[in-house]
C-alpha cells in the first residue's frame, strides 16, 4: 500500500519489452530483493538492484493497462516506497493498481498553481468524485472538477516542482487509480 506521496524522481536508465532499470536515490536505501516500488504509481517488483539502480520487470497486463510502455531512457519517474504501518497516511490509500490511463487535454495557470484537465475512461467516471482523491503517475491529488468524461486536478508549486508532472503536458498519457473505497463500495452495493 502506498499513499500518493511521490519520495523523489528517478531516471530510466534502460527500458527493455519486459523490463526496466531506473536510476534513483533515497528509495534505495533500505531497499530489498522483492521489495515493491511504485513507479508512476504501478506497484512493481524490484528484482535487481545495486550501484544506484534498481531493476524491475513489466508483465504485459503491466504495459496493457499503464502508460509504462512509452517509457525510454531518460524519462523520469516518480518513484514511492510502500507505506510503512508506522508512518503517517499523508495522501490517500494508493494501492499501485492502475486502472487505465487518461490524457491531459490542458493545463492552465491559477494563482501559483496550475489547473490540469485530464480525460479518463467512461468506466472510470463514477469512482471520481469533487474533492474526491485519485492518483495520478502515483500523486495523490484532489479532484476540483468533474466532467462526463474528464476531471481537473489543482496542483501547487511543490508537486509540480518535486514529481515528474513538471514534464507531461496536452497530449500525455498518465496512470490512474481510483479511490479502492468507491470501489468497494460498488461491489457491496451490486450484492
Amino acid at each position: 500500500m502506498f499513499t500518493g506521496i511521490v519520495e523523489e524522481v528517478g531516471e530510466v536508465k534502460n527500458c527493455q519489452d519486459f523490463g526496466m532499470t531506473i536510476e534513483a536515490g533515497g528509495v534505495l536505501e533500505d531497499l530489498k530483493l522483492g521489495d515493491s516500488m511504485a513507479v508512476n504509481g504501478t506497484c512493481l517488483t524490484v528484482v535487481e538492484f545495486g550501484g544506484g539502480q534498481f531493476r524491475v520487470d513489466l508483465a504485459p497486463e503491466t504495459l496493457r493497462r499503464t502508460s509504462l510502455g512509452q517509457l525510454s531512457e531518460g524519462n523520469r519517474v516518480n518513484l514511492e516506497r510502500p507505506l510503512a504501518v508506522s508512518d503517517r497516511l499523508g495522501g490517500h490509500i494508493v494501492q499501485g493498481h492502475v486502472d487505465g490511463t487518461g490524457r491531459i487535454t490542458s493545463v492552465r495557470p491559477e494563482g501559483d498553481c496550475f489547473i490540469i484537465r485530464i480525460g479518463a475512461p467512461k468506466r472510470l467516471m463514477p469512482y471520481i468524485v469533487e474533492k474526491g482523491f485519485i492518483a495520478v503517475e502515483g500523486i495523490s491529488l484532489t479532484v476540483v472538477k468533474k466532467g462526463a468524461a474528464s476531471f481537473t486536478v489543482s496542483v501547487i508549486p511543490y508537486t509540480l516542482s518535486n514529481t515528474n508532472l513538471q514534464e507531461k503536458s496536452v497530449g500525455h498519457r498518465v496512470n490512474l487509480e481510483v479511490d479502492i473505497l468507491a470501489k468497494y463500495v460498488e461491489s457491496l452495493m451490486a450484492r
